[in-house]
């Protein structure tokens, strides 16, 4: 695809994210529930058609000009350099391709983006593994956008599964009762002053720990350098949202309380996208689950989340040889459990 040259300035977020010191990116994957036929041919066209369009950025390179400034240049794209189809060992179980597939998205997730051209590339892994019959692999540089946009981006090439011309659905905020105008107002102010001090609140201590103060090693913080250049392992759970929605029902204010409280405090980030309601698919094949990580930050513990066919899907990407996955993985369906229990015996957390 031939562009015409144009600089755009670098925002300094951009910059951050792509300098000497870090390298950020995000990684969507999407579980195929068919075998996968794309070719590469079918690829760098759906990519050119239905990808590159959708940002310019897709099609540029950062540059320095001639006085030592960020820029985003316009180059034409070599599709083929961006699409790989990994080879692994042919004939195995779905158990083993789960171990290629999580090793493969190690590697991945280490490997630093070429400077020399547009800093996203697709892997489009054919074998089964024990949750899907193929699975397609997005890694974009997190210069290229915030995280909403680049998976806002990723979920615009998708279409429903059940009917193509329509768009796609997202879960509605609704509030659950109305209020009288007296108690509105009142609520409003109080939710404002409650936003605006731990907003402040969190802003502080995070200033405090970014600068001053160190976390304490923990479960879930091995305290030592480096670790965005460690292998990762990721560890995922699915919840259903009808379960989420009892609970929020029951339990909204002890339980917002009890989470914030506890996140506050802990040694992770934790990320979160709103996805489609119904079925999606990606050039006929249909999409039996997705999620994204957050790959290259200096932590132990990074937690995303993304709805999707009224499920609630927790991924964990961890260092790994440090956090045992499946152990994570318990922990976090037991913690779930008891906050269910609960709620269905409307206990106060």
């Amino acid at each position: 695809m031939k562009l015409t040259e144009g600089f755009e300035p670098a925002s300094p977020n951009a910059q951050y994210f792509n300098s000497s010191v870090l390298s950020i990116s995000i990684i969507g994957v999407m579980q195929s529930e068919v075998p996968i036929e794309t070719n590469e041919a079918r690829a760098i066209s759906l990519l050119n058609d239905v990808f590159l369009p959708i940002n310019t950025r897709f099609s540029s390179i950062m540059v320095k000009d001639r006085k030592g400034e960020k820029q985003w240049k316009r180059v034409e794209v070599k599709l083929e350099e961006h699409v790989n189809f990994p080879i692994f060992p042919t004939g195995l179980l779905p158990t083993s391709y789960d171990e290629y597939l999580e090793d493969y998205i190690s590697n991945i997730a280490m490997e630093h983006f070429s400077q020399n051209k547009p800093l996203w590339e697709i892997h489009i892994v054919k074998y089964p593994t024990s949750n899907a019959a193929g699975t397609i692999i997005f890694k974009l540089h997190h210069a290229l956008g915030d995280g909403y946009s680049l998976i806002g981006a990723l979920l615009s090439c998708l279409q429903r599964a059940d009917n193509p011309s329509l768009p796609l659905t997202f879960p509605s905020h609704q509030h659950s009762e109305p209020e009288s105008g007296r108690e509105s107002v009142c609520g409003r102010v109080s939710q404002l002053c409650s936003f605006i001090f731990n907003s402040v609140s969190d802003f502080g201590w995070s200033m405090l720990k970014s600068t001053l103060v160190e976390d304490d090693r923990t479960p879930i913080r091995s305290g030592a350098e480096g670790v965005e250049y460690q292998p990762i392992v990721v560890s995922s759970t699915i919840f259903s949202m009808d379960c989420i929605k009892h609970i929020k029902a029951k339990l909204e204010v002890a339980a917002a309380r009890f989470v914030h409280g506890t996140l506050r405090n802990s040694s992770l980030a934790i990320s979160n996208v709103i996805g489609p309601v119904e079925q999606v698919s990606l050039d006929n094949h249909p999409i039996k689950g997705l999620y994204f990580m957050v790959l290259g930050v200096p932590q132990n513990l990074n937690i995303t989340i993304v709805s999707y066919m009224g499920n609630l899907r927790i991924s964990a990407v961890m260092e790994k040889g440090f956090l045992d996955p499946q152990r994570f993985k318990s922990c976090v369906e037991n913690a779930f459990e008891i906050i269910l229990k609960a709620a269905d015996d409307e206990i106060p957390l």
